[in-house]
């Protein structure tokens, strides 16, 4: 009796399916795979990265431009999942490469996934099937009613999909009372969220943005799923600073996953009063006064947001085989 509730509850914990292959047939009309270089910073120390362009619902639909991407992201587009829904080596986080491809104009987004199931496949000799786990998540909340400013929706126009940040301003970055470079309008000022890390502290500023677009974000940063229960249905400009985990990352999310491209300022000196940082860099300047909070005290301080903890069900898709250098172009 024992062995078969144990039984049905290993079943109703974990499922497994075989993932139906994909129409072979659909494959982009030319593609090339290159080890990335990684980004050099500018006369400043300021690396802007670059996101993924182009694609189906795009200014360029017919062509991607994916740099110094990992696998781990062009896997989240091509299943459509997050982060935390692909199980593999540990190297589909760290190899970048640098992804280019043509296809008809006209290809569909679910076209478009199969082609990179099928570029994944032949040029990685990939093999994968699909589960449904339990997971550990977070229900976002509302704990404070009014800490959030609606948008006014007078954003300057520019789809996030295009991935592009407008060039730097020429000189040192203007430092502003709280350690963080004042950025352009022309980049806050973009519907999507902007996000900049510092040495001891990240901020993102978001413009137009609505819940659902926080929680997919959270979900990327705390890599495990964040659920939208607050109940708001506006778009809301915000700025939230945190003291982030350490081993937090710049670009999760992967292809179109919502947010607006990274700025990252390491910096060489970058105020008046430059003084040893949080990790120990004697050369970033970091203002006086109270650190940053830990994002989940940070969401309820300064959004008047709660990530509360709980369990679901997930479906993942695991990695059976992939090799670490892909077959020639």
């Amino acid at each position: 009796m024992g062995k078969a509730i144990l039984a049905a509850s290993m079943i109703a914990f974990t499922t497994f399916a075989q993932t139906p292959a994909p129409d072979k047939s659909l494959t982009f009309e030319v593609a090339s795979i290159k080890p990335a270089q990684p980004p050099k910073p500018d006369g400043q120390g300021r690396i802007f990265m670059r996101g993924p362009s182009g694609g189906p619902g795009t200014k360029d639909p017919g062509r991607i431009d994916y740099p110094f991407t990992t696998l781990k992201n062009i896997l989240m587009a091509a299943y459509n999942m997050k982060n935390y829904q692909i199980s593999g080596p540990s190297w589909l986080d760290t190899e970048r490469f640098d992804i280019t491809a043509t296809m008809p104009p006209d290809t569909t987004k679910e076209q478009f996934q199969i082609m990179l199931q099928n570029l994944l496949t032949e040029r990685f000799q990939m093999s994968v099937h699909r589960e449904k786990k339990e997971l550990a998540m977070y229900s976002l909340v509302v704990t404070k009613a009014g800490k959030l400013k609606e948008s006014p929706g007078t954003t300057t126009t520019a789809p996030e999909s295009d991935g592009l940040l407008p060039p730097p301003p020429p000189g040192p970055p203007k430092i502003g009372p709280d350690g963080f470079p004042v950025m352009p309008a022309a980049i806050t000022n973009r519907p999507g969220i902007f996000m900049m890390m510092m040495p001891g502290r990240a901020r993102l500023t978001a413009t137009a943005q609505t819940m659902q677009d926080l929680a997919n974000r959270l979900s990327g940063q705390l890599d495990r799923p964040v659920i939208d229960n607050t109940g708001l249905t506006a778009k809301y400009d915000f700025i939230l600073t945190y003291a982030p985990d350490a081993n937090e990352r710049l670009g999760r999310g992967g292809p179109g996953a919502g947010g607006l491209m990274v700025a990252v300022v390491p910096g060489p000196e970058l105020g008046a009063n430059p003084g040893p940082g949080p990790s120990g860099n004697d050369n970033v300047f970091v203002p006086d006064g109270e650190a940053p909070q830990p994002l989940l005290g940070a969401l309820q301080s300064q959004l008047g947001l709660k990530l509360e903890p709980k369990k679901g069900a997930v479906d993942i898709v695991v990695i059976d085989r992939i090799e670490k250098t892909p077959s020639e172009n």
